[in-house]
């Protein structure tokens, strides 16, 4: 990636998350830099993905509690939270037109992003309930 502005560990951010299936939090991020065997400041960690997100290369997520998740999945997609194990998982499904249509008229607001959470028990979670029965 050759984008100005983009330093060394910028770059080794992003590259995690690029990585991450899993909606990476920073101290996951620095975690993983650690056992890469970088070290890398906090403040660098989350200045770079403040940086990151501004220049809308990876999106930060506020789900669930305080920490921000981040995503390198930058097209219009929601987010799915087990609330067994805290799993998140990805949402391509579109919204209904109509349904963002009756919005925008009972509201006046011209929609111009969404940010739909859902939550349920991820199948592993249903699985192993279902073994300890």
């Amino acid at each position: 990636m050759t984008r100005k502005g983009l330093t060394a560990p910028r770059k080794m951010i992003y590259e995690i998350v690029m990585a991450s299936e899993d909606h990476p939090t920073a101290a996951d991020i620095i975690d993983r830099l650690k056992t890469n065997g970088s070290s890398v400041a906090y403040a660098t960690v989350y200045n770079s993905l403040r940086y990151l997100t501004d220049e809308g290369l990876i999106h930060e997520l506020k789900l669930e509690g305080n920490a921000s998740r981040y995503d390198a999945r930058v097209e219009d997609h929601q987010h799915i939270v087990c609330v067994s194990c805290g799993k998140v998982d990805e949402v391509m499904t579109a919204s209904p037109k109509e349904w963002l249509d009756r919005i925008a008229a009972e509201t006046g607001y011209e929609i111009t992003e969404e940010q739909l959470l859902f939550k349920g028990v991820c199948a592993e979670c249903r699985a192993s309930n279902k073994k300890m029965k």
